[in-house]
Formats: C-alpha cells, sequence, structure tokens
C-alpha cells in the first residue's frame, strides 16, 4: 500500500486502511473501491491523504503505533466523556463521570501494552479520520506520544500512568468552548482568543476534583500551553515552572496539531514538523526534551511516497532507526516516467550518493 494525496486519488482506487469517524468508527473500511462521490464526500469531510491499495507496494505495510481495537476504544471513550461534559454545562464535575479517573487509568493501560509490544519505539501513527474527529484522535495521539517520551525517560509505571491520564484528558477544557471557535480559521476577536485560551484553566478546574486523577495529570490541561521562555499562557511560566509532564504533553501537542490536516491550513509533514521543532528549541521547548522526542519520530514514514535525487519515484518501504532521514525506498516510477522493471528497493543509508529530495 502507499499514502496518496487526494487529489491523485482515481475512482477504482481501493482504500488500504480504514477512515474514522469522530467516535472512531469505521466511517470507510478497508477494500472499499472509491468512485466520485465517494471522493467527493471524503474530500468534504476534510480529508487530505489515503492510503490506497497497489501493485507496486504490495506487501509495503505501515504500523501504526497503536492497534486498531486500541484506537478505536480510546476514542469512542473520550468522544462520550467530552460530550458529557459539553452537553451538561453545570452540572458539577464529579456528578457527570464519576468513573473517569478508572474509565482513563484502563484505555491508557492498554495503550502502553501496545507502545510495550512493538518491534520499535519509532512513531507512526497512520489513522486517516474526518476532520470533526481531530479533537478525539489528537488525544488518543498525544498519549501515544507522551507515553514513548515517558519510556524514553525511564519514567515508573505510576509516573507513566499520571503522565498518560493526563495526556489523554489534557484538552477536555475545550468542552467549555464552542464549537464554532475550534475549527475556526480566520482571525480571532481578542473576547474570542480569551474564551479558547481559557480551556486550559477549565479542564484543570475539572480534573482537580477527581479525587483519582492526580493533580500532577491536571497540570497537564493546565500547563501544556506554557512555554519554554515565558511566552506561554495562562500564567507565563518559564523553564523547570513548567511540570515536566506538561513539557512533554505540549511538545507531544504541538508535533501532533503541525502533522494533522486542518480546515485552515495543510498539514506539515514529519520533515517539516521536526524542522519547526528544533528552531522552537530554547524558545517554546527544551531542546533536550526536543532531541529525545526527535528520535522516537519516523521522518519519512512508511508508505509516504517520495522524489528521489535520482529522478526516481519511491514509497519508502522501511525505516532505518540508525538513520531516520534515510530509509529504504521502493522504486515505483523511473526518471522517464516508466514503471520498474522488477522489484527494486534501494537502501538510501548505503547508498550516500542519492537523497530524498521531497514528499510527494
Amino acid at each position: 500500500m502507499r499514502k496518496v494525496q487526494i487529489a491523485l486519488i482515481k475512482p477504482g482506487d481501493k482504500l488500504a486502511k480504514p477512515v474514522l469517524q469522530e467516535n472512531g468508527n469505521v466511517l470507510l473500511g478497508a477494500g472499499v473501491e472509491l468512485n466520485e462521490r465517494f471522493i467527493a464526500r471524503l474530500r468534504n469531510l476534510g480529508i487530505d491523504t489515503l492510503f490506497i491499495e497497489d501493485e507496486l507496494t504490495e506487501g509495503i505495510e505501515p504500523q501504526d503505533t497503536l492497534r486498531d481495537e486500541t484506537r478505536k476504544h480510546a476514542a469512542e471513550t473520550i468522544y462520550k466523556t467530552m460530550n458529557t461534559f459539553r452537553d451538561q454545562v453545570g452540572v458539577k464535575g464529579r456528578a457527570i463521570a464519576p468513573d473517569m479517573g478508572r474509565n482513563f487509568r484502563k484505555i491508557f493501560g492498554e495503550i502502553m501494552q501496545d507502545l510495550a509490544t512493538r518491534e520499535t519505539m519509532l512513531v507512526n501513527l497512520t489513522s486517516i479520520q474526518v476532520t470533526d474527529a481531530y479533537l478525539f484522535q489528537h488525544s488518543v495521539n498525544v498519549a501515544a506520544l507522551a507515553g514513548i517520551i515517558g519510556i524514553a525517560k525511564g519514567f515508573n509505571r505510576n509516573q507513566l500512568e499520571e503522565l498518560g491520564i493526563g495526556a489523554l484528558l489534557f484538552d477536555i477544557g475545550m468542552t467549555k468552548v464552542p464549537k464554532s471557535l475550534l475549527n475556526h480559521g480566520g482571525a480571532l476577536t481578542d473576547t474570542d482568543r480569551k474564551l479558547i485560551q481559557s480551556h486550559t484553566s477549565e479542564g484543570f478546574d475539572i480534573l482537580r476534583k477527581y479525587h483519582d486523577i492526580s493533580l500532577v495529570s491536571a497540570h497537564c490541561a493546565l500547563q501544556h500551553h506554557e512555554r519554554y521562555d515565558g511566552s506561554g499562557y495562562p500564567r507565563g511560566l518559564k523553564k523547570d515552572e513548567i511540570h515536566l509532564y506538561a513539557q512533554i504533553v505540549g511538545l507531544a501537542d504541538v508535533y501532533d496539531a503541525l502533522t494533522s490536516p486542518r480546515p485552515y491550513r495543510k498539514r506539515y509533514t514529519p520533515t517539516e514538523a521536526i524542522e519547526f521543532l528544533f528552531a522552537a528549541g530554547g524558545t517554546y521547548f527544551d531542546f533536550e526534551l526536543i532531541k529525545l522526542f526527535c528520535r522516537h519520530i519516523s521522518i519519512y514514514p512508511v508508505a509516504t511516497t517520495v522524489l528521489l535525487s535520482s529522478g526516481q519515484t519511491g514509497v519508502v518501504s522501511a525505516n532505518n532507526e540508525l538513520a531516520l532521514h534515510r530509509p529504504t525506498i521502493r522504486i515505483i516510477q523511473e526518471p522517464d516516467g516508466s514503471k520498474p522493471r522488477g522489484l527494486i528497493e534501494i537502501d538510501l543509508k548505503n547508498e550516500l550518493s542519492i537523497s530524498i529530495v521531497k514528499e510527494l
């Protein structure tokens, strides 16, 4: 399979990975043959890329960091919890979701089990979801990213659980923000900006009321928009004044937001997002934390289509953990536009004269 921009999808192409709804359920399943109506519908739902079946890339199977079952259960739980809070304005938090701490402890346990059984700690988030699913799938992705960084830092089980619950629920304060503002692409008024920024304090106020959710987990909601140089909100904290969990969640939040399609901008490629993060070292985030984070990011995820300096077009078939910028590439098109004769794979770690020019 390979990942293809939706503008290049043709009627008759077959989905290789499902498209998810906001609650984690499948909108279109793998194996569905796309027609013009499906393609137009997906484009209207804000989807910019799809995984399709392809003879030349047969056998290339990107493995999501999380199993489909884990992702669905987590997204569904976040969806139900957030909608419950949104629908019951004015009801005390404890009365709304009395089992929230226990439920999310179980969810993060499933995420950690997936992370623990992976052969590699490289992040590869491959789910395709409609725009309205962003808030829920985003929280799942942030939790997976935070869990990997927690493991890399040597956190013990209790620390990982505190971090994970904070990561799953860091945006719960968004339930207090009008839906009309969540995907707002234009200029914000001062009132609107303050309303959006209030989600950090609102989230903290919700989480701190739960005796089975750690106060440091609640600080992930409060502090995930604080920045290392003091330019963040709500309190303008600097450096170590920001709890380490919140620094990790904030970093994961920015990376996943950049690499996700939004109604008001194109998504960044993983390479572009990593360049952004390195440029933010010492200002938005601690530079050492950024370096640790980026060592676990797949710069060119499996199934990504790329143009090589040789003029050939290929698809990433495997990553090299010791050389993330030089993966193994399966050639699908020669410089003259013809198909390759037979199976050709180039390990860029060994072929130093060839490099990736850009993603396609």
